[in-house]
């Protein structure tokens, strides 16, 4: 594996040479623990979707490269932004490049956003922080008898910038654009030092336990696993040989695809504390996939003792079947959509789930009347979770069970990518 001299030569992105083709995105520089996780959560983000990858890695210098495609409802692709974010998770490549710095937090903003009410405000305000990579941590909505409603986000800014006059003037025509006369003013502001960002929920319903369940009902998965056509179950195989290496374990994985497949195995891996040294991954046109992992215990060891073997395995199954759960409950008289996702050892959570699903409610045609995002423990792990009180007005049924079980289907097939 060679030394990468530059920018250039850590992270290269070529386009497909043909409309529709994949773009391939190499990196190439020092190895570090949990890197797969990081550039699959990246990717991830940029709402594009892996095809087909390989990993390989010494343990000291790694070679990573993955074919990637927008998926459908994407924008185009910032891919000199990406670039930029792929980079800053890679190791240096400098002579000291073991030894990293750990970044500052970055500077909480409130956007308030004073507008006239409409379906899908939420959401559309939602895209246009995602394209400017602005990160939303928590959100207040207020909703007035006269039908106006004041839109705050606590977000952050992946750039860094958002102190500068041309990233806050940018913001605002990006948002004026979109929202049209229906806009009445923006509004950021930095939050004072008085400000922390609430890593807890307000407290859950006890209904709301069975999103932390590690062992899904029978029920619970043939709802929450169903492939895109509804017809059949997801089939989900996953296998350990010790025959074929004498210092790795084999680890093979056919599955059907879903978005965020291989950022849920990497994330699962690193959390597991296994380390890759070869991998590929493939999807195909009829939407399996197969992956193919060399791995190794965090103290150079193959994966021979069954318990631990079974419990691998096990944990894989869970966190690619059901990495996301769903479900609505009422909250006193009205009715609230719960949306939880485990959260990494890192502290990092999964990126554009609030986007999935604000997505899903305005295509349904439900309006939100307040949201919340935070952090909730259970089952000696974390949890995001992210709540939506649910609009009675907005002229769709919540009350019958079977016009919940369509919202929850709804919104769960658009995060899952189906």
């Amino acid at each position: 594996m060679g030394v990468a001299n530059g920018d250039d030569d850590v992270v290269k992105i070529e386009d497909g040479r043909t409309e529709g083709e994949a773009s391939m995105i190499s990196v190439n520089c020092p190895d570090k623990t949990g890197l797969g996780c990081d550039l699959c959560r990246i990717i991830l983000d940029f709402g594009l979707s892996i095809t087909r990858g390989d990993v390989s890695t010494d343990g000291k210098w790694c070679f990573v490269v993955f074919w990637v495609i927008p998926r459908f409802g994407s924008r185009t692709v910032r891919w000199a932004s990406l670039k930029n974010r792929l980079l800053s998770v890679c190791p240096s490549c400098s002579v000291s490049f073991y030894y990293q710095r750990k970044p500052s937090p970055s500077r909480v903003y409130l956007l308030k956003v004073f507008c006239v009410d409409r379906k899908g405000l939420l959401h559309d305000v939602t895209q246009v922080l995602s394209e400017l990579e602005l990160t939303i941590h928590r959100v207040k909505v207020s909703t007035t008898p006269d039908s106006r409603v004041m839109d705050l986000f606590f977000i952050t800014d992946v750039m860094e910038r958002l102190q500068t006059k041309k990233r806050q003037e940018e913001t605002f025509e990006r948002l004026n654009a979109v929202l049209g006369e229906s806009c009445i003013s923006c509004e950021i502001q930095p939050v004072g030092p008085e400000y922390e960002i609430s890593q807890q929920v307000s407290p859950l319903p006890p209904s709301a336990e069975e999103l932390f369940s590690s062992e899904l009902s029978d029920n619970q998965n043939n709802t929450q696993a169903l492939t895109p056509d509804s017809s059949r179950l997801k089939r989900t195989n996953i296998n350990l040989d010790n025959s074929l290496s004498p210092g790795h374990s084999l680890l093979q994985i056919q599955c059907v695809d879903q978005k965020g497949l291989l950022y849920d195995i990497m994330r699962t891996l690193k959390d597991c504390s296994i380390q890759i040294a070869y991998g590929r991954f493939s999807s195909n046109t009829k939407g399996s996939c197969e992956v193919d992992l060399f791995i190794q215990q965090m103290d150079g060891k193959k994966i021979v003792d069954s318990e631990k073997q079974s419990a691998l395995s096990s944990r894989l199954r869970m966190e690619m079947l059901h990495p996301l759960r769903v479900i609505i409950v009422n909250r006193g008289p009205d009715t609230e959509l719960l949306v939880a996702n485990p959260v990494e050892l890192s502290g990092k959570g999964r990126p554009r789930v609030f986007y999935d699903v604000t997505l899903a409610l305005k295509l349904l045609g439900i309006c939100i009347f307040s949201a919340e995002i935070g952090r909730h423990s259970s089952s000696d792990r974390q949890w995001e979770v992210y709540r939506f009180l649910l609009d009675e007005t907005s002229g769709v049924s919540l009350a019958n069970n079977r016009a919940r079980a369509h919202i929850v289907d709804r919104v769960r097939r658009t995060l899952m990518g189906w």
